[in-house]
């Protein structure tokens, strides 16, 4: 039987053997993780392609801002799972539930490339619009742009979508720490490592199968197998269910965020000495009362000393909305220009065209693989190589100073694609072009390989590294006990914030009056347009956040530290250890 400490928190059934317990339950976390990542990169890879495509016949910004809407709302509902596993139901509970929300919206994709399912979900196609016109073969749309088919339907069916990635993204990572939280510091750094490395064999896998069966073979059996996935995810984290150690929720802090944001306006009324005293006491690292507040939840002195801990770790944060904002390119704009770009075929068997692989193309969206081999290449040699090296030596550099490092590599990667993208135009300005067929679509492409964009993809690859690992070790790190479901989602929430503001710049720039990138010809394509300047915008915005990230990187103070439980177990649970 599970044993239940007295803030409810429930240790394995294991208990005879803790560490083979611990490591199991780390092993089925970073496989979980492993194939929700795969559903997710499943699903989004090839979304652009899949509105633009086929029977919805969606413009090429029209498909680029739905797909930065999910997303960005998958990241910026990060903190409504955040607060249900903290207020009701725990972050095994959330993760469980929000993995069947998650299996039940994806189920909506494969069913609308399905005609009767589509016209089911999404009604009769208007025959008036898209059927009679040629833009989606090559030319251009005569009069008033083809309506969006389906978008009420696609745009709900990605807010459930994202509703249930977030909640299971805010809480997964969390509850896999928990599950290291007596190993000391170390193992929690390592945890992360190679929680992240398993985020990138999902999409080595999503990618190189899910994304050729979508763009090469059909839709269907495209999204057939991220569906798959999550079925297997769910059912391996049921499965695991001994392993794990759970946390009870401790109730929600946001009316005591409230109360004392007021006072720290200068309403002091709503604080008192009691409680400056006892945040003074917190800075000083002695142990705050419990204020005979019920076993598991804060107490008032707690909500304060949390309430400051917030105010230092939200200026790190904001910095990281221009990071997303350049991140999130990788899956739509990075993806357009790439669709812009001469692609080569697959698979050719010289003059054999009753070959039934001839004509394959290499998938654009195989393009991310740089980013993802880079990193499956130097997390394992950054985890048993180059860290330990650096800690023998003491120097390690901190989480803050990695993130500023991956702050400038993520600036070369924008400024890499405007560059690109001004070359490009000049190849389409010069009638430098070629038709191409993508899928069942034609494309007017410049004459320029599309391997030109892998250094930009490289690039971001290399900044996750030093920049998004760090920063989800630094805010599970800084993040009180009672608070880590929280300050999780507010770390995916800010990230959501940056893709929406990418995905509001790239509208506001795409007005048809005076927008920089405005299409004034050629509907659905992007060789009218000027996304070079969009990208040179984004790189002007991230070097002015390079420089405030240094400068407040620099002032930031820690949380003080507070004494790791003893244990007796030096290696990390998921059996990745040193050796």
């Amino acid at each position: 039987m599970a044993g239940t400490g007295d803030d409810g928190e429930r240790s394995p059934l294991l208990r005879g053997t803790p560490l083979k317990g611990c490591r199991a339950a780390c092993a089925a976390v970073l496989a979980v993780e492993g194939l929700e990542r795969a559903a997710f990169f499943g699903i989004t890879a090839n979304l652009v392609l899949y509105l633009t495509s086929g029977p919805f016949g969606w413009g090429g910004t029209q498909a680029s801002r739905a797909c930065l809407f999910f997303l960005g709302a998958s990241y910026l509902l990060s903190p409504l799972g955040g607060w249900l596993a903290d207020v009701y139901l725990g972050r095994y509970g959330t993760v469980a539930l929000s993995f069947l929300l998650y299996l039940l919206a994806a189920c909506l994709l494969p069913v609308a490339t399905w005609l009767d399912g589509r016209l089911s979900v999404c009604g009769q196609l208007p025959a008036d619009t898209i059927q009679n016109c040629s833009w989606r073969r090559g030319g251009t749309c005569r009069g008033q742009p083809p309506q969006q088919y389906c978008a009420p339907t696609i745009y709900s069916g990605l807010l459930l979508l994202a509703l249930g990635v977030s909640s299971v993204r805010a809480n997964l990572t969390s509850f896999g720490a928990d599950q290291v939280r007596d190993q000391g510091g170390d193992a929690t750094r390592r945890f992360f490592n190679w929680f992240y490395w398993s985020i990138n064999i999902g999409a080595v896998f999503s990618l190189l199968v899910v994304a050729f069966v979508q763009q090469n073979i059909s839709f269907l059996a495209g999204y057939l197998i991220p569906v798959a996935c999550l079925a297997l995810a769910l059912l391996i984290f049921l499965l695991a269910t001994p392993t794990f150690i759970t946390k009870p929720p401790t109730g929600s802090q946001v009316s005591a965020m409230i109360k004392l944001a007021l006072q720290s306006c200068g309403c002091a009324w709503l604080g008192g000495t009691g409680a400056r005293l006892s945040a003074r006491r917190w800075e000083a690292g002695d142990p705050l009362p419990s204020g005979g507040a019920q076993p598991g939840a804060p107490s008032l002195e707690e909500d304060l000393a949390n309430f400051q801990v917030l105010a230092r770790i939200l200026p790190v944060m904001l910095t990281f909305i221009p990071y997303w904002m350049v991140y999130f390119q990788m899956q739509s704009t990075y993806y357009l220009q790439g669709l812009h770009l001469y692609i080569p075929s697959i698979f050719q068997r010289g003059q054999d065209r009753a070959s039934t692989l001839q004509g394959y193309t290499f998938p654009d969206a195989w393009l991310l693989l740089a980013n993802v081999v880079v990193l499956l290449a130097l997390v394992p040699l950054k985890d048993h190589v180059i860290d330990p090296f650096l800690a023998r030596r003491r120097l390690l550099p901190s989480a803050l100073k990695r993130m500023a490092l991956g702050m400038f590599f993520i600036l070369a990667s924008i400024l890499a694609a405007g560059v690109l993208e001004r070359e490009r135009l000049q190849y389409v300005r010069r009638n430098q072009t070629v038709p191409q067929l993508i899928g069942k679509d034609r494309y007017l492409a410049a004459a320029l390989p599309i391997w030109w964009q892998v250094p930009q993809y490289l690039l971001i690859g290399v900044s996750e590294l030093f920049a998004s690992i760090p920063g989800l070790e630094f805010a599970y790190a800084e993040a009180p006990k009672s608070m880590k479901g929280a300050i999780m989602g507010l770390f995916f929430f800010i990230s959501g914030v940056g893709s929406l503001l990418g995905s509001g710049l790239l509208t506001l720039l795409s007005l048809p009056a005076r927008g920089w990138m405005r299409c004034p010809e050629g509907y659905g394509s992007i060789n009218s347009c000027c996304m070079d300047n969009y990208f040179f915008l984004l790189a002007g915005i991230q070097s002015v956040t390079c420089l405030l990230f240094a400068w407040i990187s620099r002032r930031y103070q820690s949380r003080p530290p507070r004494p790791a439980a003893p244990h007796h177990h030096h290696h990390l649970c998921t059996g990745l250890d040193e050796s």
